[in-house]
């Protein structure tokens, strides 16, 4: 098909997705509320229905800001309000004192429990409390079988949205110029490394474009792609501002303090 071109060949299983629930929202005139996407696939979510006159498409994921957002596909004609996302904010409190919890345990313990990532929103962790937006739908299962991080006691309560912390999350942008955008020309310049070293990441399966793992050094990165190496945190390349006299790309790039 002709929209595949526009897309990389891993994501067509996602794109065929997004036309089949397409098509069953024009066959059906019934709306489809995805779990929750990643930026990269709201983006092609969005790209794909585009300004189409036939379909409205909505999404949230807690705050203007969120990374993580469930989307409603429907006919022209409906109206969307917030409590259809069926999205519930859970908020627990640990012992900051005896035991340090980080994004990562608290991703963990969730996963340890079989829930799928695509069931979880954003996740905020602070000296003392945690908050997660999940799919309404696995609410009382959360509160049932998550009663303990590591080693300390939790137990997820429901909060009203309006209850929702800012994120933590400082972003340092940067300016620069590059020979090439591929993945381990990219990492040399965000992360400081030899490209030696960034290829190694790469292919030894620790790093992600995507929140999917990338094993290949010559991956070519493209405008807004978030980036993740394990042990050196995240990254995104905001923007590609075109080449120089010297034929070097120009780039915008931001990293998670």
């Amino acid at each position: 098909m002709e929209i595949y071109q526009h897309f990389r060949k891993e994501e067509q299983p996602f794109i065929d997705q997004v036309l089949s629930w397409q098509e069953d929202v024009e066959r059906m005139y019934q709306r489809k509320l995805t779990d929750f996407l990643d930026p990269r696939q709201q983006k092609i979510f969005s790209t794909i229905i585009g300004n189409h006159d036939d379909f409205l498409l909505r999404d949230y994921g807690g705050t203007s800001t969120a990374e993580r957002k469930r989307m409603i596909l429907a006919p022209y004609y409906e109206e969307i309000e917030t409590d259809d996302f069926q999205v519930t904010l859970l908020e627990a409190k640990y012992p900051s004192k005896f035991v340090t919890l980080e994004h990562k345990d608290v991703l963990g313990a969730f996963m340890s429990l079989g829930v799928k990532r695509s069931k979880l929103g954003d996740l905020i962790v602070t000296e003392d409390t945690i908050q997660i937006l999940v799919a309404s739908e696995i609410v009382t299962y959360v509160q049932m079988n998550l009663t303990g991080i590591k080693k300390a006691g939790v137990q997820f309560e429901e909060k009203p949205h309006e209850h929702l912390l800012e994120s933590t999350e400082e972003w340092s942008e940067s300016t620069g110029t590059v020979a090439s955008l591929r993945l381990d020309i990219i990492l040399k310049e965000i992360y400081n490394l030899s490209r030696q070293k960034a290829s190694l990441y790469i292919e030894k399966g620790l790093v992600k474009v995507n929140f999917q793992t990338v094993d290949n050094p010559a991956f070519l990165l493209e405008e807004g792609d978030m980036i993740s190496v394990r042990g050196k945190g995240r990254s995104q390349l905001n923007s590609i501002e075109g080449k120089t006299k010297k034929e070097k790309w120009r780039i915008v790039t931001s990293q998670l303090k």
